[in-house]
């Protein structure tokens, strides 16, 4: 694409649930922002524009994801700010917020001033970094909230680290209504999943492996819940995977406490039977768990129990997750999947497209702020193109991130991102998406 040439999106589904915009229309990008967007077209003086022509496709906002691990610094062997971000723009992501287990972890100035400036030298999508609970993330004393929140991060959590101290876990959240960050809490009781490897039920009974009870997740968010309650802080539960997690998520805030929610596009769409194969791939933390924990996952994510996707992206390289399953590695490659797996509830009659989006955009957005995930005149131009019906075979080869490890390679999912426009700059276009520069005038 030409630079500096102002970019027009004809005559796709301008789908905005922040706004409420659902019509079929033309986007102008000029200087980097929106500068028109609606039915009737622009008023367009003669010049040279790059044109995609999105008939049949969905024009939205960019997708925020929530959680994700971009492994730098410490771990590039993985995966680095750069790739993950190539990555994120091929899954329609244009905000990513990546998650503090870095080595050094994310508990100070310097560490998060380096991630930021990576970002911007070597990234292609918008990073906001989420800063440790606590200090090395060992759950011993808080880190500095404040002197993180005046260098920019977007919440706090120990992510992979269940934060057991419950009076650690308080006062985080007594600060988080201070600061107005939320606590993103990874909810597990390690004391009753240590050595587990799958869900506790069928899964471990059909393989042998060490399971990993329900209960373990939903002890934690009860008690969190309850303190957010105690203290009015802000609470963000990751991953939810159970039922009863969604049930005490629902009555929290039908009783008012300040607590939101994510699911991942793996416990949204897969269930413990893929475990049955033994494929490394298919092990993450929590685990996929039962057919009725999917379903009621769903039904949250209708209802806006669950406020957020969020992948989890979790890459490894491929030694971390070869050999046995018991020494294999948690984790999903899940940017680069994320919309055609939860496209398939969509396709499946289970959930609208305008929620999904929703669920991508102006959930996330609310809870970090900022005043990201909007289509608007006069805004930076995030915004994502996509093909909700182009079927396509996933082909980990020919991914962006580093981390092949997805139960998802070789199989065929419906929806496709087909352009990524991050803070005004095309940062992914599609083999299969046409962008013409052409003289065009009112």
């Amino acid at each position: 694409m030409a630079k500096n040439i102002p970019v027009l999106i004809k005559g796709g589904r301008i789908l905005d649930p922040g706004t409420g915009r659902d019509e079929v229309g033309d986007i102008l990008i000029t200087d980097g922002k929106i500068a028109w967007l609606g039915q009737g077209g622009p008023p367009l003086p003669s010049r040279r524009y790059n044109v995609i022509d999105a008939d049949g496709m969905v024009v939205c906002p960019g997708f925020i994801d929530m959680h994700c691990h971009l492994r730098q610094p410490g771990f590039e062997n993985k995966e680095t700010i750069a790739t993950g971000t190539r990555a994120a723009a091929r899954g329609g992501f244009t905000t990513v917020c990546c998650m503090p287990n870095t080595s050094p972890p994310l508990d100070n100035r310097d560490t998060i001033n380096y991630v930021k400036l990576t970002a911007e030298l070597e990234g292609v999508v918008r990073v906001l970094p989420i800063g440790c609970i606590t200090a090395g993330r060992r759950g011993e004393e808080l880190v500095d909230m404040a002197e993180l929140k005046s260098v920019g991060v977007v919440g706090f959590s120990d992510d992979g680290s269940p934060l057991m101290n419950s009076r650690l876990m308080r006062a985080a959240l007594e600060r988080s209504a201070a600061y107005g960050l939320p606590v993103i809490d990874h909810c597990e009781d390690n004391n009753l999943t240590r050595d587990g490897q799958v869900n506790e039920g069928a899964a471990s009974g059909r393989t042998g492996l060490k399971g990993m009870p329900a209960a373990a997740e939903e002890i934690m968010v009860a008690r969190d819940i309850i303190l957010s309650r105690l203290t009015g802080g802000r609470l963000h539960v990751a991953h939810v995977s159970t039922v009863g997690s969604v049930e005490l998520i629902q009555r929290a805030k039908e009783m008012g406490v300040n607590v939101t929610a994510e699911a991942t596009p793996h416990h949204l769409t897969l269930n413990e039977d893929i475990v049955r194969t033994y494929d490394t791939s298919t092990k993450v933390n929590p685990p996929l768990r039962s057919k009725k924990d999917v379903a009621a996952l769903v039904q949250g994510l209708k209802e806006g129990v669950i406020d957020v996707i969020a992948t989890d992206h979790a890459p490894h390289a491929g030694e971390d997750k070869g050999g046995f399953y018991a020494r294999a590695a948690f984790g999903i490659s899940g940017l680069e999947t994320a919309l055609g797996s939860v496209l398939g509830l969509v396709q499946a009659g289970d959930i609208d497209i305008k929620t999904i989006i929703a669920r991508l955009t102006s959930g996330p957005a609310g809870i970090i702020g900022g005043g990201y995930g909007g289509l608007r005149v006069g805004v930076v131009a995030d915004v994502t193109v996509f093909d909700p019906y182009r079927e396509w075979v996933v082909d980990v080869t020919k991914f962006a991130s580093k981390g092949r490890n997805t139960p998802l390679a070789g199989a065929t999912l419906h929806g496709k991102v087909m352009a990524t426009f991050s803070q005004g700059r095309i940062v992914y276009q599609d083999d299969a998406m046409k962008l013409v520069e052409k003289v065009v005038s009112d």
